[in-house]
């Protein structure tokens, strides 16, 4: 199944015969460092820019109940965000993955995506829906 939104992950993640842990990593588009004029110009008509991970979390699928629920919980933070990376981490069985094992793929997550390593990983807009980076 081509998973299209975050519906569609839920619904996946829940199918799984292990444990699951889903791992987002949220970013936001920002201008790189030494911007030309053109990227300036089209950084301001919402064109490119690099997309900088500014906050993570992990949950268990059963945790969540649909975007618009994460995008709440999310603002309770006050961080800003426009792109949310997604991968998961399969436990065994029922056994979930450990917290340490979380945070230690969500740091890998992180240091991929600011190498621009992005393909691996889901990648949603705020309202759900699946994009294609890049």
């Amino acid at each position: 199944m081509a998973i299209t939104n975050f519906a569609d992950l839920l619904g996946e993640a829940r199918l799984q015969p292990d444990a699951q842990r889903l791992l987002f990593v949220f970013t936001r588009a920002e201008l790189p460092d030494n911007p030309t004029a053109e990227q300036r110009r089209n950084f301001e008509q919402g064109i490119g820019g690099v997309l900088t991970p500014v906050l993570c979390v992990d949950k268990a699928p059963v945790e969540l109940s649909d975007m618009a629920a994460l995008v709440a919980e999310s603002k309770e933070t006050g961080i800003e965000w426009d792109i949310v990376f997604v991968g998961a981490l399969s436990g065994r069985g029922v056994e979930a993955p450990s917290a340490e094992q979380a945070e230690a793929q969500l740091e890998r997550m992180v240091e991929s995506l600011k190498m621009g390593s992005v393909d691996q990983f889901l990648a949603l807009d705020r309202q759900g829906e699946a994009v294609q980076i890049g």
